[in-house]
């Protein structure tokens, strides 16, 4: 079998269970946006992006490094299995020891808008500090999975927290409101404590799902020693480290935006504007999910191919496929924008449906970039990776900053996009100099240009009209089948 045709193979396993937990977890956007108003939707938003900075800190890169020190030193791999959750593990108990006694100070920090007193915060937060630390302690062993290859487990633990998650807001948003109308057996006991429409059972949905994947991961956990190889364990933080900062941009890339519209707004209209730009977002889920499979699938198989003859011919090729899909899907969504907005079941969010082209496209900018990483990854050269995410998570905060006040979250809809797009260059530039891969840039170019050429006519000329817009999608497809067709039959071909 081709290494090409053996990566996609690996990609489609985690991209199956990818998709299933995305497809479960993406029932809640409409169920969250039916069921809270854009403000307190906002709050949920702010919450979590907050959380997903945290998560960054606490993981400190050391999923990348883990993968990087099993191909590096093979005859050593429960030490890089027990350094790598140690350094994780004593992050998040001074994580527990800087926050707990502080939720007070911390919650009149992050408190936005007027309407949500300083105390439910206290209580938000409160319940994060425990999904953080939960989280955090699976991280490794959630790596490891994936580098012993097994993810079919993998895909089962991450199912069982989706589904559980799941589960348990159906019950509070409307289970128990049921039960309590109706007076049925239960009634008494839920009137007593019961809130109805409270955002903090969301927030106790998670952290009992991540509990639950904290117990089933016992069984990779119990394999760990309190041993430390101490030259390993310093080569590995020096590694680390700017994997950690380039993570942080990256999240901050993502969720920083959300966190200045709560700011930077005046507060009568603050908690709404989260709101909808937040649900708005949601809809590139149908392009970030194939990103995130992509991710699980080419970590591993990059780090174990490093070594090959023609890695280089090998990484390129990926790429081909990688720029054709992505430009592919980038198209599809926005040629179907009028079917999926309804993903966002509720009226009041549309109001912001101009944010998706800029967001989806500033995705297809990120995953050709996660795709270009693999060569300051293998050369060990990852200070380039804070380099490059630096300068994104700088583009974000300044754009965000300059233009939040005047443009709401249009600015931040194109603060990702232009943050995503210099990365991207970036991280070419400088991987041609330092690591060269042999990528077929004008091919590339071409998909992605005329990509975006027809989101432009689709969204904006044809007015997100879905037969122009599936038209246009129809004539890109058979474009591509022209130019890639024999390639691709040749490619499936080998064995």
């Amino acid at each position: 079998m081709s290494t090409a045709k053996k990566f996609a193979g690996q990609t489609a396993i985690y991209g199956f269970s990818t998709i299933v937990q995305r497809l479960l977890s993406s029932l809640l956007t409409p169920l969250y946006t039916s069921a809270y108003r854009p403000s307190v939707y906002g709050i949920f938003s702010t919450m979590f992006s907050y959380a997903s900075i945290l998560n960054a800190i606490l993981a400190f890169g050391m999923e990348t490094t883990f993968f990087r020190y099993l191909n590096k030193d093979t005859a050593n791999k429960k030490q890089v299995y027990n350094n790598g959750f140690w350094v994780v593990f004593m992050l998040s108990i001074i994580f527990l020891f800087l926050t707990l006694p502080f939720t007070h100070t911390i919650a009149g920090l992050i408190k936005i808008g007027k309407d949500t007193p300083q105390n439910e915060f206290e209580l938000f937060i409160k319940y994060f500090i425990g999904i953080l630390v939960l989280d955090a302690w699976c991280v490794i062993p959630f790596a490891k999975l994936r580098a012993d290859g097994r993810p079919m487990r993998y895909g089962v633990v991450k199912l069982v927290n989706i589904a559980v998650m799941v589960l348990l807001n159906l019950v509070f948003i409307f289970g128990i409101p049921y039960c309590i109308a109706h007076n049925l057996p239960g009634a008494v006991w839920f009137k007593q404590w019961f809130v109805h429409g409270w955002i903090v059972y969301v927030f106790l949905s998670n952290l009992v799902a991540s509990f639950i994947t904290f117990l089933m991961l016992l069984p990779e956990l119990l394999e760990l020693r309190i041993k430390f190889d101490g030259p390993m364990f310093k080569d590995m933080l020096i590694y680390s480290w700017p994997i950690l900062i380039a993570n942080l941009s990256y999240i901050i890339n993502e969720n920083l935006d959300k966190i200045l519209l709560g700011k930077l707004l005046p507060v009568n209209i603050s908690e709404h504007d989260v709101g909808v730009y937040s649900g708005c977002a949601k809809i590139s889920i149908f392009l970030s999910i194939f990103i995130q499979a992509f991710r699980l699938g080419a970590e591993p198989f990059f780090f174990s191919h490093a070594k090959n003859k023609n890695s280089g011919q090998t990484y390129a090729r990926i790429m081909n496929y990688f720029v054709i899909t992505v430009c592919l899907i980038f198209v599809a969504v926005t040629a179907n924008i009028q079917i999926l907005k309804y993903y966002v079941n509720n009226r009041s969010y549309w109001v912001g449906l101009d944010v998706v082209p800029p967001l989806l496209f500033g995705y297809v900018s990120l995953g050709i970039y996660m795709n270009l990483s693999v060569w300051y990854k293998l050369s060990d050269q990852t200070k380039y990776g804070l380099y490059i995410s630096g300068v994104g998570a700088i583009l974000t905060i300044v754009i965000n900053v300059l233009f939040i006040p005047k443009y709401s979250y249009m600015a931040s809809a194109w603060a990702s996009l232009i943050a995503y797009a210099a990365m991207m260059v970036l991280s070419y530039v400088w991987g041609q100099k330092n690591y060269p891969i042999p990528y077929n840039i004008k091919k590339n170019l071409a998909y992605i240009i005329s990509s975006i050429i027809i989101v432009f006519l689709s969204f904006y000329i044809f007015k997100r009209n879905i037969f122009a817009g599936n038209a246009l999608l129809i004539l890109y497809a058979l474009a591509v089948y022209y130019f890639e067709g024999r390639e691709l039959k040749t490619l499936l071909s080998k064995r």
